[in-house]
C-alpha cells in the first residue's frame, strides 16, 4: 500500500472562514482519518498562508503590524478547525524559518538552471508612501464597467481581471493619493522553458492519478495557449527575502512560496516532535524520498490535494514547475480532489455584511460539528456550485440525518434495550441482507480510495435507507411475538450493519460514530503522526459478525430543525444587522444598474470569438418536470447533463408547453451559467427555446431539440474545438452579449452554425427567432 500524503489548500490567515472556505480543510481530513483508518501510512499537511498583499493591506487596515494580525487569525483558524475535529498532523503557518530557508534553495536551483529572468515592467508608485503599489493597495474606477471602487487586481462589480495600471482614477489605498507610473525590475520563472516537461509529466500524472476533466481540460489549456513568464516577487515588507542581489527591497510573490508551504510544514512538524522528544521522522521521507535514508524500503508516496476550482493552474502547472525545474525528484501530484464553490442562499457569502455561516457563527450556533459536516459532505460541490439555504439544511438534517440514519440507529439499539434487557440477540447472518449491504460497502469503499467524497457518502446512506425499510417491514415489535426468530435475526443483523455504518462514516462525523459505538461498549481505531494510536474498530472489521454483545443506555444526538428555528437563522444570518449600511449603498448601486448594467451584445465581428472562449452549451435529457408551487410560470425540471449528478434548472414555460410536452426530451442548455434562485428553487442553467405565433396569432414556445445527441454532448460552434476549454461561471450579461436566432430554420451565431455531435441544431416553428 502505497503511503498517502494529502494536503489541502492553505487558506488565507486574515479572515474568519466561511463554510464554503472551510470545505477543502474537512475533505482533507475525512480522506485522512479514512486512509489511517485503511492501514496506510498518512500524512496530513495545511496550514495558514500569512504573507502578500492581503495581510499587508489588512494589517494597514486594522493598524497592526502584520505578525500580530497573523497570530491573532492563526488563533482564530485554530480554533474553528479544532471545534470542526479536524485531524491535521501538523497546520503551521507559512510565516515559519522553514517556509524561508526550503523556497529560498528552490528559488536558487531555478537560478542556476537558468530558469530566472529579469524583467522591468511599469508599476504604480505613491510618492506620499514612498513606494510602489501591490496589486490591491489600489482602487479606482472599473475601465469595463465603470464601477468605482474596483480593486487593482479584479473589478468586484463585473469580474474582470485587471492590471492596476488600467484602472481609471488609481487611488492610492492607504493614503488616497494619486500615484504614478513608474519602472520597477522583477524576477520571473520560466515557465515555457519547462513546457515539454510539464507535457510529459501531466500526461503520466494525471492517468494514473485519475485526474478530473476539469483539470486536465485547465491545465491542457495553460499549455495549448502557451505558457507564459510569471512574475514571482513583489514590492512589499511581509514576504520571503529574495536572496538575490539588487532584489534586498522586494519578497517572494505569494502564490511562489505558498504551496511550498506544505513542506514546510512538514519540516516544522519534524523539527517540533524532536524538540519535543517524541518520534520524529525525516520530512525529507515524503518529499524528497530518494534522498532519505529512512525512505529507503518503504512504499512510494502518493500526493493526494484537496484544492478549491480557482487554485487548479497553481497545483497542475506552477508549483508542479517549481519542482521540475529543480534537480532534485520532489514528490509530485498524484491525484487532485478539487471543488466547485458553495454559495449561500441567493447569493455570496459576506463578512462585512453579516451575510452567511462563519467558522464562528457555526460554533456559536449550538448545532453539532458533525450535523455541519455531515451537511457539507452530503452537498459537496464536486460537479458544479452548490448554494447553501437554511431551508435545505433543516431538509437534509431532518430527512437524511435524523430522518434515515438516526432512525435506524435509534430504533434497533432502543429494540436491544428494551426488549432483550440490552442483549443482542444470537442469530444467524441474513444472507440476503448481508449481500447488499457488502457491495455497498465494496463500492464506497473504492470511492473514497479515489477520494469521492461526496459518492461515497451518499452510498453509506443508501445502506441505512435499504436497513430501515427491512425493519419496517419485518415489523419486529409484532414478530417479536408472533415469530421471535424473525425479530431477533432482524435485530440481530442490524446491529452489525450499524457498527459497519459507523467505522465507515468516522471519517465524516467522528464525534457521533464514536458515541454510537460507545453504547456497543467498543470504539473506532484514531491515530495521528506523533500521537499515541488509540484502538479500536478498523476498515478490516467491515463485514464481521461476531464480537458485539450488549447494548447500553442510549439517548439521542442529534435534533430536528423546526421551521421556526430554521426561519431565525436565517434571518441572523442574512444580513439584517447591516440593513442600514447596505440600503443607502445599494439602492444607488441598483438605480445605476438599471440604467448602466443593460445587457449589451457585442459587435457582429466579436460575437463568434466571444462564444467559442466563454459559453458552454451542453445537451441535457429532461428526466422530470413538476410545477413550481411558489410561481405559477415556473417548471422545475430535473436533468440528465451526461455528468452522472443530476442537475436542477427552471423555465418560464408553464404557459407555453405541458409537461409531457417536455419530459425525456433532449434540449440545449447554457450549462456554465451562474445559479440563480427563483421563488425558492436554485437554477443551475438555463433551457434555450424560441418564440413564434400559430395560425391564430397566439404566442407559442419552441425548445431547442437534439434528440440525436446524448447528454452530455457539447454544442459548438461550426469550426470550432468541441474540447475546448470554457470559462467556469458566466453572468447573465455574458450570456446575452452574443445573439443566438434561427434563420430560415438553423440555429446560428454571426452567422455560422450551432452543432451537435456535428449536426445542425434546427427549428420546426420558431423558423425565424431570437433565441433564448
Amino acid at each position: 500500500m502505497n503511503r498517502r500524503l494529502i494536503t489541502a489548500a492553505l487558506p488565507y490567515v486574515n479572515n474568519i472562514p466561511h463554510l464554503g472556505n472551510i470545505i477543502q480543510s474537512l475533505s482533507g481530513d475525512v480522506f485522512a482519518r479514512f486512509c489511517r483508518n485503511r492501514g496506510y501510512d498518512t500524512l496530513y499537511i495545511c496550514g495558514v498562508d500569512e504573507y502578500g498583499t492581503a495581510t499587508e493591506t489588512k494589517a494597514l487596515e486594522e493598524k497592526t503590524e502584520p505578525r500580530a494580525l497573523c497570530d491573532h487569525y492563526y488563533g482564530e483558524h485554530t480554533k474553528i478547525y479544532e471545534w470542526f475535529h479536524i485531524n491535521f498532523d501538523k497546520f503551521g503557518r507559512t510565516s515559519n524559518e522553514q517556509c524561508t530557508e526550503i523556497t529560498q534553495a528552490l528559488f536558487n536551483d531555478l537560478d542556476k538552471a537558468g530558469l530566472i529572468h529579469e524583467h522591468v515592467n511599469k508599476q504604480l508608485f505613491c510618492p506620499h508612501c514612498n513606494m510602489f503599489l501591490a496589486d490591491r493597495y489600489v482602487d479606482g474606477t472599473c475601465p469595463k464597467c465603470g464601477y468605482e471602487k474596483a480593486r487593482g487586481d479584479q473589478c468586484d462589480k463585473c469580474g474582470s481581471l485587471l492590471d492596476p495600471i488600467e484602472l481609471k482614477e488609481p487611488r492610492c489605498h492607504t493614503c488616497g493619493s494619486t500615484p504614478e507610473v513608474r519602472e520597477t525590475k522583477h524576477l520571473y520563472i520560466d515557465l515555457p522553458a519547462m513546457s515539454d516537461k510539464l507535457n510529459a509529466w501531466m500526461d503520466k500524472a494525471s492517468v494514473e492519478g485519475r485526474w478530473s476533466d476539469n483539470a486536465i481540460n485547465m491545465t491542457k489549456a495553460w499549455i495549448r495557449d502557451g505558457l507564459q513568464e510569471r512574475a514571482i516577487t513583489r514590492d512589499l515588507k511581509w514576504g520571503i527575502p529574495v536572496p538575490k542581489a539588487g532584489y534586498e527591497n522586494k519578497v517572494f510573490y505569494v502564490w511562489f512560496n505558498a504551496p511550498i508551504g506544505y513542506l514546510s510544514i512538514t519540516k516544522q512538524l519534524a523539527d517540533e516532535l524532536v524538540k519535543a522528544g517524541k518520534q520524529s521522522f525525516d520530512w525529507k521521507s515524503w518529499w524528497l524520498p530518494s534522498e532519505s535514508e529512512e525512505a529507503k524500503g518503504k512504499e512510494k508516496v502518493d500526493l493526494f490535494q484537496f484544492i478549491g476550482k480557482d487554485n487548479i493552474p497553481f497545483h497542475t502547472v506552477v508549483f508542479p514547475c517549481t519542482m521540475l525545474g529543480s534537480p532534485h525528484d520532489w514528490t509530485k501530484l498524484h491525484h487532485m480532489s478539487s471543488t466547485e464553490f458553495l454559495n449561500y442562499e441567493d447569493g455570496k457569502f459576506s463578512k462585512s455584511l453579516g451575510i452567511g455561516v462563519f467558522g464562528s457563527d457555526a460554533i456559536e450556533s449550538g448545532i453539532p460539528a458533525d450535523a455541519w459536516r455531515f451537511y457539507i459532505f452530503y452537498n459537496r460541490p464536486e460537479k458544479q456550485d452548490y448554494q447553501f439555504t437554511w431551508k435545505d439544511f433543516m431538509e437534509k438534517l431532518n430527512g437524511e440525518l435524523i430522518g434515515n440514519l438516526g432512525n435506524l440507529v435509534n430504533r434497533t439499539l432502543l429494540f436491544v434495550t428494551k426488549y432483550y434487557d440490552g442483549k443482542i440477540p444470537d442469530a444467524p447472518v441474513d444472507e440476503e441482507l448481508w449481500k447488499q449491504v457488502r457491495e455497498l460497502e465494496a463500492k464506497a469503499t473504492e470511492s473514497l480510495e479515489w477520494a469521492d467524497l461526496k459518492d461515497a457518502f451518499h452510498t453509506m446512506f443508501e445502506i441505512s435507507d435499504i436497513c430501515n425499510k427491512k425493519f419496517q417491514a419485518t415489523e419486529p415489535w409484532k414478530a417479536r411475538t408472533e415469530n421471535p426468530a424473525v425479530a431477533e435475526s432482524l435485530i440481530h443483523n442490524l446491529c452489525y450493519v450499524i457498527k459497519d455504518l459507523m467505522i465507515m462514516m468516522n471519517p465524516y462525523m467522528p464525534q457521533y460514530t464514536q458515541k454510537i459505538m460507545s453504547y456497543f461498549g467498543k470504539s473506532i481505531q484514531e491515530s495521528k503522526v506523533g500521537m499515541e494510536t488509540k484502538p479500536g474498530y478498523t476498515w478490516a472489521d467491515l463485514g464481521v459478525t461476531e464480537g458485539l454483545s450488549t447494548v447500553g443506555p442510549t439517548e439521542v444526538y442529534f435534533k430536528p430543525m423546526d421551521q421556526k428555528t430554521m426561519l431565525a437563522f436565517r434571518e441572523k444570518f442574512g444580513g439584517k444587522q447591516n440593513k442600514d449600511a447596505a440600503k443607502g449603498e445599494g439602492k444607488k448601486e441598483k438605480k445605476a444598474d438599471k440604467k448602466k448594467m443593460e445587457p449589451l451584445v457585442l459587435p457582429l465581428d466579436q460575437q463568434a470569438d466571444f462564444f467559442n472562449k466563454n459559453i458552454e452549451l451542453t445537451v441535457a435529457k429532461i428526466v422530470d418536470v413538476k410545477p413550481n408551487p411558489e410561481g405559477e410560470k415556473l417548471y422545475i425540471e430535473t436533468l440528465d447533463d451526461g455528468s452522472g449528478t443530476p442537475r436542477t434548472i427552471q423555465s418560464g414555460l408553464r404557459m407555453y408547453l405541458k409537461e409531457s410536452d417536455l419530459l425525456g426530451k433532449h434540449v440545449i442548455i447554457a450549462a456554465n451559467l451562474a445559479p440563480r434562485t427563483m421563488r425558492g428553487v436554485e437554477s443551475r442553467g438555463m433551457l434555450l427555446a424560441g418564440d413564434y405565433k400559430d395560425a391564430d396569432g397566439k404566442d407559442c414556445v419552441e425548445v431547442l431539440d437534439a434528440s440525436w445527441a446524448a447528454p452530455g454532448t457539447k454544442v459548438v460552434l461550426e469550426g470550432a474545438d468541441v474540447n475546448a476549454a470554457k470559462k467556469e461561471q458566466i453572468t447573465g450579461d455574458e450570456f446575452f452579449a452574443v445573439q443566438i436566432a434561427a434563420k430560415d430554420g438553423v440555429v446560428q451565431i454571426a452567422g455560422k452554425k450551432l452543432l451537435a455531435d456535428g449536426k445542425e441544431i434546427k427549428t420546426v416553428n420558431a423558423v425565424n427567432s431570437e433565441i433564448g
